[in-house]
């Protein structure tokens, strides 16, 4: 339904509509540069060593596949860019006619569309993950811990010690989009990871807390008890984990603390957490308002 990298497409669009201007422009001026260039190369290399023959580039299939990669990026949420004009606007560029608004006028422009194509793929995500949750909770084994907000499901049931409302299980997971696409996982960090229940989005430490050692669950988490529209991922997003607790209380240090970087698979940051009502964007200042997964 989306893929996490819709979420930055417009920006990117931008730069690609900027440099395939300038392309254009330097491909319709004569080649005479770079024959003249690659005469005196030649010329040079026959003074020294034999040298391997360049590669033969076929500028025609280049400028398609180019032109094509741009098209792919049109396709955004939200946008309805008119082809006919993407491709007008890129000729009259190319050769140097006046542009239909000035850059400011450009930057405004795109920035409400910016704001409204975010505006749509909250609303469709959010439509898909209600949708979803309500369908889902009719599954078998489905167990609903909060009503529409968070379901589980035991893939297999676990024998050890249960993890606790307030510890720091070491886990395996992935995690997952209501597509299928894996947006992450333990794997990637190197194994097993430590994860403090307290420094977690809502979703994930209701969800983790009482499995057993040994126990895998598939937690199904909706936005609010997720990243709702903040964080690193596209908004509104349904969350699908598949967790198994590896140990109850790891007495390792937790992976939140080691990762530097926030945009590390384990420093997403969400302002959900804390709402008990489930409301997005509530400007509190609670210290749980800012939890790590």
């Amino acid at each position: 339904m989306f893929n996490i990298a819709r979420i930055t497409t417009l920006t990117a669009v931008t730069a690609l509509l900027a440099l395939a201007t300038t392309i254009a422009a330097e491909m319709a001026a004569p080649a005479q540069h770079a024959a003249s260039a690659g005469q005196q190369m030649m010329s040079q290399d026959s003074k020294g060593a034999p040298q391997k023959p360049e590669q033969q580039i076929d500028l025609q299939k280049v400028s398609e596949a180019f032109g094509h990669f741009i098209g792919r990026n049109l396709k955004t949420p939200g946008v309805n860019f008119d082809l006919d004009q993407v491709i007008k606007g890129m000729r009259e560029g190319a050769a140097g006619k006046p542009a239909p608004m000035s850059d400011k006028e450009y930057e405004q422009m795109m920035s409400a569309i910016q704001e409204n194509a975010f505006k749509v793929l909250s609303q469709e995500n959010l439509k898909a993950a209600n949708e979803f949750l309500a369908k889902n909770k009719g599954e078998t084994g489905v167990v609903e811990i909060e009503p529409t907000k968070l379901q589980y499901k035991v893939e297999k049931q676990g024998s050890g010690d249960v993890v606790g409302p307030h510890s720091s299980p070491q886990i395996q997971y992935t995690g997952k989009f209501i597509d299928g696409t894996v947006f992450n996982s333990s794997t990637e960090a190197g194994g097993p990871v430590t994860i403090a229940l307290d420094q977690t989005i809502k979703g994930f430490s209701l969800g983790i807390a009482g499995m057993k050692e040994g126990e895998k669950r598939r937690l199904f988490i909706h936005p609010d008890f997720g990243y709702g529209t903040s964080g690193h991922f596209p908004p509104n997003s349904l969350l699908i984990f598949d967790v198994e607790v590896v140990k109850a209380q790891s007495p390792e240090q937790s992976y939140n603390e080691d990762a530097d970087d926030d945009l590390s698979p384990l420093s997403l940051m969400s302002d959900n957490d804390g709402d008990d009502d489930g409301d997005d964007n509530d400007d509190d200042d609670d210290d749980d308002s800012d939890r790590d997964l």
